[in-house]
């Protein structure tokens, strides 16, 4: 039997509906169950060009994205990887938080033996012109996509966000509240473009992420990373760095028991003097402290991508702060297990 693609459903605005169609702006998001949503897709076999299978492991809100459903999220995520009855894996999404998990399931699965392609909607299920299906048809299509020598074209976590705009984790960020081209990869640009069945790539190819030239590791990352309802991934939170910013916010932070900070800092990564000080105490007392520019495009001129070994350091991150605080938490969780 052919491999089948396996659809994860989380729940969203693409599974949400609207009290009146007219209205999709007044709705509730994660209505609609993951087998809902694939019966009301048309041609979604075809843009898959074999079976498809769904599963269903969260239905929230994607502000509400949390450690727990993370963590389901890479389990299934692993055992999908590891089964050859699956070929791809294709994962509906609230767009809130999509990037943050987009970047999540990047640094912990590394180098994919197998498409992961994320999706979502601007638009709840029942509005007059829903978003939703042609996103998941085309996330389907990129997932099973196939490069010249029959081998799956995608290599790095992606997402499929509207418009067959095809964006790396590494770039993606939701930038709008509401237009249904709500995302962008700044000044990088989308991978590439999904096109009815077809997913043509701004470079002609798929480039394997530099930071993913390992080995897959979504298993020793799943033995690293406990449950967290019985033991609680490391507390990072991010502070930003603002005209008319106060004293003291950092402390109360430790005193609360915060395992790593983030800072969102001005510019090309300028603090407030306020906060200076706060941020050097914090690092003589042990508290990993990394620095991320708040702006929605460029880069901190010395930033870097972050590994364990940077904890201890006043660093530059070429991150999101969002994204940052999901590396530095990741960090933490290494330090201890040596993944």
């Amino acid at each position: 039997m052919q491999p089948k693609i396996l659809i994860i459903g989380t729940g969203g605005t693409i599974a949400g509906m609207a009290d009146d169609a007219e209205k999709p702006g007044q709705y509730r998001a994660a209505q609609l169950s993951i087998a809902a949503l694939l019966a009301g897709v048309s041609g979604i076999e075809t843009a898959a060009a074999g079976p498809l299978d769904a599963v269903q492991i969260a239905q929230i809100d994607s502000k509400d994205m949390n450690d727990e459903v993370w963590h389901v999220l890479l389990k299934t995520c692993d055992a999908a990887m590891r089964d050859e009855t699956v070929r791809a894996v294709v994962i509906t999404h609230g767009t809130d938080t999509l990037e943050e998990t987009a970047w999540f399931l990047h640094c912990v699965l590394g180098r994919l033996a197998k498409p992961v392609v994320l999706t979502c909607a601007m638009r709840p299920a029942n509005a007059l012109m829903p978003d939703g299906p042609q996103n998941l048809k085309d996330a389907v299509a990129a997932a099973a996509a196939l490069d010249a020598d029959g081998q799956p074209l995608l290599r790095e976590v992606v997402a499929v966000t509207g418009g067959g705009e095809l964006h790396s984790a590494r770039w993606l960020q939701k930038l709008h509240p509401h237009r249904l081209l709500a995302f962008s990869s700044g000044e990088q640009g989308p991978l590439g473009w999904v096109d009815g069945t077809t997913v043509r790539l701004r470079h002609g190819y798929a480039p394997q992420a530099a930071d993913t030239a390992g080995d897959y590791s979504g298993s020793a990352w799943l033995a690293a990373l406990p449950a967290p309802a019985s033991t609680p991934w490391p507390w990072v939170e991010i502070v930003t760095s603002h005209a008319g910013v106060r004293p003291g916010m950092v402390e109360a932070l430790q005193a609360q028991g915060l395992d790593g900070l983030v800072v969102a800092t001005t510019g090309n990564g300028t603090v407030h003097e306020v906060l200076l000080d706060a941020m050097a105490r914090a690092r003589q007392q042990g508290l990993p402290v990394w620095r991320s520019s708040r702006c929605s495009d460029g880069l901190i001129s010395d930033a870097v991508l972050p590994g364990v070994a940077d904890l201890d350091k006043d660093l530059a991150v070429a991150l999101t702060p969002y994204k940052c605080r999901v590396s530095l938490q990741l960090a933490l969780v290494q330090a201890k297990a040596k993944v």
